[in-house]
Formats: structure tokens, C-alpha cells, sequence
């Protein structure tokens, strides 16, 4: 009777297997092989969204993990992937929500004044929505984004769900592996040349920044040169100190092999801002050392390469390095007409103080309002950028905002954090984010893809320093009591 029934299941599931299977035939038959490929991704967003809810870290990473490629991948299949960022914090948020729902006290976890102030930017920025100089309101919902709406979204996140030592250790090595990978992708421009599809988008029109006096300025999969050039300065910079304070002599060499990786992709990018960062974040990690030996080292070393750039003509012949002598040069025509765009700028902006809107200027000027006098002005910089689209209020706003969280941090960092190993990777990412806030002034950076994403969890790691310090030290005096 047994092997009866058994034998009915199995014809029962053979008859429905074969009814889906003809039913999925006759669906591609008749909507396409596109309709067909939708229908077999969707078990796996099904699967991906139970995860996530049950698991709300995984949305985070998966966000960090296309914050890095999604520009990249535009080239091959263009698609609105940024907008994918938004959704997935969005639903990472919602994934918090329901899991802790019943935990009130869950989300005190994000207090903390550099999440106020995250909420104060990103008001300011929502209220720009009225601005009467605005010209289209759909550039303001693209260009708030990477402005205002990534920072209030990211930085409570990385409180609430990512405040432990095991997620800042995650943290880095994600960012080395994706950074690397960068590198490797810029190796293979420089050396074999782009690609079918990044020779398109050269020849689209990125050939006029991109090869100058026939030499290609390295771009790997990120927007363009600049935003690459000043990734890998950032990059560097957080894995040389890193390097300098691993506890680990194996730590040691894997950090500095991707350190020293990460400054020679700066230096094929092209990009003369790009060297703002290193020059300033080693600048702020000296001072965090609070030691006389460093200072005098870190000033030595500045000595030496101030020398090799003004007062020596040493690898000239290297185009890279003529090119990056070329930064400090005051009298550079791009830089002469940089200056010249701003002294326009300053006649225009006399009289609009809180700025001619988000989105008015650079790429989304150009495509929601291209007969403008902002969308037609080059901003370069980032803090240009600012005080263009929101007027010397905002710019007054953004920079307080910065530097407030630039000095906070240091003075925790220098008189409240405990763990040396834990000092030096908040040190590695003050660093950072201060050398990248030296490269805005030159080029739009800070809240661009991948950038964006990874400066503001490092704001939000820089203020979560206490909270991790006292979790390292209640481990270490559980470790001793087992070992006593």
C-alpha cells in the first residue's frame, strides 16, 4: 500500500513539474527570452530579500560591494545601477525596522551628534528642493543623492547593525580586495589598452579628459580618471598607516604591497588633485601620533619630496611624473582657467545665498537644465560645487559639518581610545577622509561613487571608536580570567 502511494506522489509530481515546465515554455514563447530571464531572477531576489530581512548586515555589504562597480559595469550594460544603491539601503533600513521593532531601545544605538548632523545636511538639502532658483526638480532628486541622502542613510546604519571590531575588520578588507581589483583593471588599460567597450566611451567623448598628447590617463572601472586617481591616493593612504601599525608582520607586508599598489594607480590616473590626499592625510596622521619623532620624520620625508618636485627635474622624462609636477605649477592654464570660472562664479552667486539649486551645475546641469549659466560653468572642485548649487550657507554648513567631525574624532582618538591597534585604524581613516576633503577642492570626489559610501561609514566608524574600544577591552579581561 505504501509503495502505492509512493509511486501516486511521484506521478502526482511528475504530471506538476511537467505542467511548469510547459507553462514556462509557452510564457518565453509568447513575452520573449527577456521576460523568461526575469522570471528565472526572481527565486533569487526572493531568496536575497529573506536574507536580508533575516540578516539586515548582508544588505549593507552588498550595497558597499556595488557602491565600487557599479559605475564599471555601466559601460558593458547601461542601466540606473546607482539607483540600486539607494534601494538596497532603503530596504536595509526596513529589514532593521521589522527585525527590532520591538526593541526600543535598539535604536539608541545611532545617537550620537555626527548622526544629528547627518539628519541637519540632509534637511538643508531637502529644503533646497524649493529653492526658487531651481530649475528642475528631477535634478535635484539624482543629485542629492551622492550629496546628502547616502550620508543621513549610511551612517546610522553602520551604528546600529555594523558597531563591532569584527564588522571594521570586514570593512577594510572588502575595500583592499575591491581596491585592488581597481588596480589590476587600471594595469590592464595601461598596459594592453581599453577594451572594446571603454575604447566606445573613450571615443564617445571621454578621449577629450581622458588621452592627452596621446597618452591615456587610467581610469579602471570608475567614472572617470579623477574619481580613480583620488580613490587609490585615499586607499594608499588608509593602508600605509595601516601597514606601519599592524600588530602582525604578516598584516605588515599585505598592507603595505596594497599601499604601495593603490599610490602607483594614483600616479597613472593622471590626476594632479589626486595628490592632495596623501599630502594631507599624512599631514593629519602625524599630528594624531602626538609624537616628536614622527613629526620630525613626517616633515623630513615632506622636505624630500618638495625638493624632488620644485628643485630637481628627476624622471621628466616619465609622463606620469611631469604630469604630476604639473599640479604645483601656479601658472597651469587648466588651473588659471579654474580661477577664472570662479571669479564668474562669485559675480553670480553675490546675490543667491543659499546657491542656484542641487543639480543645477556639472553632469546634471548639463542634461535637466543645459541653457543655464550654472549647467554651462565648470565647477571642478567639490566645495565649488557646494556653494554653486547651495549657496555660501550651505558650502558654511558642509565645511563645519567636516571639520567638526575631522577634530572630534581626533581628539578622541588621541586622548579616549585605549586599544593601540584600534587607534591606528581610526588614525588610518581620519587620514583618509581628511586627504580626500584636500582633493575636493580640485575635483568633484567626496560624494562620489565609491568614495562617498566609504568616507561617510568612515565617519561613522571615527565616532563608534569608544563603543568598539570598550568592546575590545571587555575581551581582552574575559581572555585573561580564562587564562588565570
Amino acid at each position: 500500500m505504501n509503495y502505492q502511494v509512493l509511486n501516486i506522489n511521484k506521478v502526482f509530481q511528475g504530471v506538476f513539474v511537467g505542467a511548469l515546465v510547459l507553462l514556462f515554455g509557452s510564457f518565453i514563447a509568447s513575452k520573449g527570452m527577456m521576460m523568461a530571464m526575469i522570471g528565472i531572477i526572481i527565486p533569487f531576489v526572493l531568496f536575497f530579500l529573506f536574507s536580508l530581512f533575516k540578516n539586515p548586515e548582508i544588505g549593507y555589504w552588498t550595497m558597499f560591494t556595488i557602491n565600487y562597480f557599479a559605475l564599471g559595469i555601466t559601460r558593458y550594460f547601461p542601466a540606473p545601477l546607482g539607483l540600486s544603491i539607494d534601494s538596497l539601503l532603503v530596504l536595509t533600513h526596513l529589514a532593521i525596522f521589522a527585525k527590532y521593532f520591538q526593541e526600543r531601545i535598539f535604536y539608541r544605538k545611532a545617537k550620537s551628534d555626527v548622526v544629528f548632523l547627518a539628519f541637519i545636511w540632509f534637511l538643508y538639502a531637502l529644503l533646497q528642493m524649493v529653492n526658487p532658483e531651481a530649475v528642475s526638480r528631477e535634478a535635484w532628486f539624482y543629485a542629492m543623492r551622492g550629496v546628502a541622502l547616502y550620508m543621513m542613510l549610511v551612517i546610522p546604519l553602520v551604528f546600529l547593525i555594523l558597531d563591532k571590531e569584527s564588522a571594521l575588520n570586514r570593512f577594510f578588507k572588502l575595500w583592499m580586495i575591491f581596491s585592488l581589483l581597481a588596480v589590476l583593471k587600471g594595469l590592464m588599460q595601461k598596459f594592453m589598452g581599453p577594451d572594446p567597450w571603454e575604447q566606445a566611451w573613450l571615443d564617445g567623448g571621454g578621449s577629450l579628459t581622458h588621452v592627452l598628447f596621446g597618452k591615456l590617463r587610467i581610469f579602471s572601472f570608475f567614472s572617470d580618471a579623477g574619481q580613480f586617481g583620488a580613490s587609490m591616493g585615499h586607499s594608499g593612504v588608509v593602508f600605509a598607516i595601516l601597514a606601519m601599525n599592524a600588530p602582525a608582520k604578516k598584516q605588515k607586508r599585505i598592507f603595505g604591497i596594497a599601499s604601495a599598489l593603490f599610490f602607483y594607480g594614483m600616479l597613472i590616473s593622471g590626476t594632479r588633485g589626486a595628490m592632495a590626499v596623501p599630502i594631507a592625510g599624512f599631514t593629519l596622521y602625524i599630528i594624531l601620533q602626538k609624537n616628536i619623532r614622527m613629526m620630525v620624520i613626517g616633515g623630513s620625508i615632506g622636505l624630500i619630496f618638495y625638493i624632488f618636485i620644485f628643485q630637481t627635474s628627476i624622471g621628466q622624462s616619465n609622463y606620469d611624473i611631469a604630469r604630476l609636477r604639473t599640479a604645483f605649477d601656479k601658472n597651469n592654464p587648466s588651473l588659471q582657467v579654474r580661477l577664472e570660472n570662479q571669479k564668474k562664479l562669485k559675480v553670480y552667486m553675490a546675490s543667491r545665498p543659499i546657491g542656484g539649486g542641487i543639480g543645477s551645475s556639472g553632469n546634471w546641469g548639463q542634461r535637466f537644465s543645459p541653457n543655464t549659466f550654472l549647467a554651462n560653468t565648470p565647477t571642478d572642485s567639490w566645495y565649488v560645487m557646494i556653494w554653486a548649487e547651495q549657496g555660501v550657507l550651505g558650502l558654511y554648513l558642509h565645511l563645519f559639518i567636516l571639520f567638526y567631525i575631522i577634530i572630534k574624532s581626533g581628539y578622541k582618538i588621541m586622548f579616549k581610545i585605549k586599544d593601540p591597534w584600534l587607534s591606528a585604524r581610526l588614525q588610518a581613516l581620519a587620514a583618509g577622509m581628511f586627504g580626500v576633503m584636500g582633493a575636493a577642492y580640485g575635483n568633484g570626489v567626496l560624494g562620489q561613487m565609491p568614495t562617498g559610501i566609504i568616507i561617510y561609514s568612515s565617519m561613522a566608524y571615527l565616532f563608534l571608536g569608544e563603543r568598539i574600544d570598550k568592546q575590545i577591552a571587555e575581551k581582552k579581561a574575559i581572555d585573561r580570567k580564562q587564562n588565570d
